[in-house]
């Protein structure tokens, strides 16, 4: 006998939906037990590359940008209003001091925030629809748990910037809480104290973006596609950029220089760097491991 199709009303939709939610928070919960093994026999091998390579990932990140660009807009939009809504709560309690390192501190979990752009560029590389809805698939990924371990060790470098950031406002224009926006500006500009907070500051930035890059530039997308755990995922990263120090030092200096040129304008452009640099760094992984 014929199954008769019909049309599913939203209360059906939202119950599938949510039904497959649950069975992706309890797969989270059991992989999260062996998210530090390693599972695959032999591990990754990591490649040389040149500055070649990395242009051409900027391209194909491009190239997968312009395919999904309405979809990746619409969900890259969530980081800037976040990021303004963020920075306002800042400023009304008082602590304008932060504003400018939660801005910049974005760079030290953006990897994270990546995640679901690099399943779209899988998908395309497997010839497979692509919408914005895809990117969420990450949650039924077998290495969902390992992939939150390591996205948790990004959120403690971020708050850690941040204590470190406060500090040295602390010891140079603290330890009062600036009056207003202006005059925060002013002294950090004028003054030899404001001199010295900027200089120790983007001096300690540089650490933390550093070891961000050296444990997550292709862990993510590793854990993503292969069956490895948490240790083998950086581990394979850290390699990836003792191998390649001269092409990893570009990408970095051009995911700083595209994320400032995001931010500059009330944050509005990370809704296009971000999907842009998301995209190439699925593509730098693929030429980077083998």
């Amino acid at each position: 006998m014929a199954v008769q199709n019909h049309v599913r009303n939203p209360l059906e939709w939202a119950w599938d939906h949510l039904k497959q939610t649950g069975h992706a928070v309890e797969a989270t919960a059991h992989t999260m037990e062996g998210t530090w093994e390693d599972h695959d026999v032999a591990p990754p091998r990591v490649r040389r590359i040149g500055a070649a390579d990395i242009g051409d990932a900027l391209a194909q990140g491009l190239k997968d940008f312009a395919a999904c660009r309405t979809d990746v807009v619409f969900l890259c939009l969530i980081y800037p209003v976040a990021g303004l809504v963020i920075s306002r709560m800042a400023f009304d309690h008082g602590m304008v001091a932060l504003i400018f390192p939660l801005v910049a501190g974005f760079a030290l979990i953006a990897p994270l925030f990546g995640v679901g752009l690099y399943e779209m560029s899988r998908r395309r590389e497997c010839g497979l629809e692509t919408g914005w809805t895809d990117a969420f698939g990450v949650v039924r990924a077998p290495a969902i748990g390992a992939i939150l371990v390591l996205g948790l060790l990004l959120l403690v470098l971020f708050c850690l910037w941040l204590f470190a950031a406060y500090f040295l406002y602390t010891v140079t224009l603290g330890p009062d809480a600036p009056v207003s926006a202006a005059a925060f500006a002013r002294d950090a500009l004028t003054t030899p104290e404001g001199w010295t907070m900027i200089g120790a500051g983007m001096a300690v930035g540089f650490l933390f973006a550093l070891v961000v890059l050296i444990i997550s530039v292709v862990s993510f997308p590793l854990l993503l596609d292969r069956n490895v755990g948490v240790g083998t995922a950086i581990a394979t990263s850290v390699q990836a950029v003792r191998t390649n120090p001269g092409p990893m030092a570009m990408w970095g200096l051009i995911i700083a220089s595209a994320l400032l040129l995001g931010a500059i304008p009330l944050l509005v452009g990370l809704a296009v760097v971000l999907p842009v640099l998301g995209h190439a760094t699925w593509h730098l992984y693929r030429k980077v491991v083998d």
